[in-house]
């Protein structure tokens, strides 16, 4: 028998003697409390525990009057009132547990919620009954050691996943949209933004409270920017998005490219107020280089927000969103998106939230859907479900064990699944695995995971490693051919030049050891002799090596893997896709 219950058990059983009780022996001390205990009491375990010695001094003790009673269970009440508490809250503990437990039954979640306020009350007999059954059921569940989150899994294969990053300018106004969104899908508690509305106003940074649902430590609430790529997930009726807030300012980039490398839909949010869109334009600023980047970490399809429009210099003009429209286009065209397939412009406002969920009065010559709306109507993703699984690995932590965060780019993962951790070729359990924070037993391709890993160390893995299937290992290597197109360069490029090499979520430093050939950008032809060096807006076929050993695949075996970005002194140099990897020599 459950200890818990012997408590409770041992003063019910007293409920039969407590008319008797006229000595103060201890017998009378029970027979006083049982008045209180009363609503615990599980009736029918009672009989088991009556020991005989008291049943028969019950038994044999005169009637009393009711002053004599009366007053003893008074002073009684006082010496005695803690054991009942204690009791009470072992046995609201015990109900609690139930119920929580019972939550994931259906219906058993109400039941049980219902059962625990009777028991406060003094309501005995339906709390009494249901007991038993409550203890009997969480016994059955023992087995199950966390069914808190079994509820959201039928749900989640049915939705297609889509991770949207937000890039742009610095201030451009991602975390707000973020926040926004977020608080209109219901992610966010009103309370909680009220919070942090209170918090932003006493630092005089009121338009701020939005961001801080996404911009969650100190130093980026502080300084009011982003440094770590945010997280955060939604829902529409068909799909389910995870959010990915990028840094805006340059010194962040590689967290960005980081972040645009898990995406399969990039939001370009510039401002659309005097001024700061032109800085985020420039050279120089942000909005053309994550746009570069963005294409080059394989997002396809790009929405454009031109945010605070209800600035007071905006107003809602058309003329200004024209003018925003007109200047980006041949940029990104030039960039690779195609401005009839792959764009997408809509006015908004973040920070007041028009047109993100509902259609804005102010705005008569926008007729599209509002942004959330537009996003849930976007035809779905074609995945590899039964590729060979590949998780390039982001983030890293301990927390009871080796916890790693990633997207899966293809195949399928299952809880105790064998994997294989490249390229140091660890085998791998997985233990338990996270799809935006949901207990699930399988993913697919495009989620975004957190999986607690067995047989291996957190310090063994790196940002960068992946995770394979053992019948379908990646490719791992040091040397590889890549055709590269210089962006921006001050001088010429030659063998011997380093550079910092981003690839999925890979960085390292790599080394350009010889230069093979031009390619011609518009017949494609490659030159016959090898180019002493290459400058920008040029096209070649180059060797490069890396300083240690990366794991990548060809852009035309896995695109995923196969295209990267060179960046150099905080600017990006090329971009480039990897034709093939060198077998190293012994």
């Amino acid at each position: 028998m459950d200890p818990r219950d012997t408590a409770p058990d041992s003063w019910e059983l007293e409920e039969d003697a407590e008319a008797p009780a006229t000595s103060a022996a201890l017998p009378c001390a029970f027979a006083a409390l049982n008045v209180n205990a009363k609503p615990f009491v599980p009736n029918l375990n009672a009989p088991v525990f009556v020991p005989t010695s008291i049943q028969s001094t019950a038994a044999g003790m005169p009637p009393s009057d009711g002053k004599v009673t009366r007053k003893l269970e008074s002073s009684l009440e006082l010496s005695l009132t803690s054991p009942v508490e204690n009791g009470s809250s072992e046995a609201d503990m015990a109900a609690d547990d139930e119920t929580w437990e019972l939550n994931d039954e259906p219906g058993g979640g109400g039941g049980g919620g219902g059962q625990e306020d009777p028991a406060a009350t003094g309501d005995c007999p339906p709390y009494a009954d249901s007991q038993e059954d409550e203890m009997i059921m969480e016994e059955e569940e023992e087995e199950i050691p966390m069914p808190k989150v079994a509820p959201s899994t039928p749900d989640a294969p049915k939705k297609e996943h889509v991770n949207v990053v937000f890039i742009g300018h610095v201030d451009a106004g991602k975390s707000t949209i973020g926040g926004q969104i977020m608080y209109l899908t219901g992610m966010v508690e009103k309370r909680t933004l009220e919070k942090y509305e209170r918090e932003a106003k006493e630092k005089n940074r009121e338009t701020w409270y939005l961001s801080w649902a996404l911009d969650t430590n100190q130093e980026e609430r502080d300084k009011g920017k982003t440094v770590e790529v945010g997280r955060a997930y939604f829902e529409t009726e068909k799909k389910h998005f995870t959010i990915l807030d990028a840094p805006g300012h340059k010194s962040f980039v590689p967290n960005m490219i980081g972040g645009a490398s898990q995406a399969d839909l990039a939001v370009l949010v510039i401002s659309a107020r005097k001024g700061e869109f032109e800085t985020g334009f420039e050279k120089g600023g942000q909005t053309r280089e994550h746009a570069m980047l963005a294409k080059t970490a394989g997002v396809k399809h790009l929405i454009v927000l031109v945010n605070k429009m209800d600035d007071p210099t905006v107003n809602w003009s058309l003329d200004r969103y024209e003018e925003c429209k007109e200047k980006l286009v041949p940029f990104l065209k030039k960039v690779g998106f195609n401005p009839k397939k792959d764009i997408y412009f809509m006015p908004c406002s973040g920070l007041t939230g028009a047109n993100l969920k509902e259609p804005v009065p102010e705005c008569p010559w926008y007729t599209g859907l509002p942004f959330i709306p537009h996003l849930d109507s976007l035809p779905n993703f074609t995945r590899s479900i039964n590729g060979p699984v590949r998780l390039p690995i982001v983030d890293k932590y301990k927390d009871m064990g080796t916890v790693i965060l990633g997207k899966l780019e293809s195949g399928t993962i299952s809880k105790a699944q064998q994997l294989v951790m490249m390229p140091n070729r660890h085998i791998v359990e997985v233990l338990s695995l996270l799809s935006d924070e949901v207990e699930t037993d399988d993913a697919g391709p495009g989620e975004n995971l957190k999986m607690r890993l067995k047989g291996i160390e957190e310090e063994e893995i790196l940002p960068g490693f992946i995770l394979c299937s053992p019948d379908n290992l990646c490719h791992t290597g040091r040397t590889f051919d890549a055709q590269i197109v210089i962006i921006e360069h001050k001088s010429i490029i030659c063998p011997g030049y380093n550079a910092v090499l981003h690839l999925h979520t890979c960085i390292e430093e790599v080394q350009i050891s010889a230069l093979i050939c031009m390619v011609d950008k518009k017949t494609g032809e490659k030159s016959k002799t090898r180019p002493r060096f290459v400058k920008q807006v040029q096209v070649c076929i180059a060797r490069f090596r890396a300083a240690g050993v990366i794991c990548m695949e060809t852009f035309k075996d896995f695109p995923q893997m196969g295209r990267f970005t060179l960046r150099d002194e905080g600017k990006t140099i090329a971009i480039g896709k990897v034709l093939k990897l060198v077998p190293e020599k012994d």
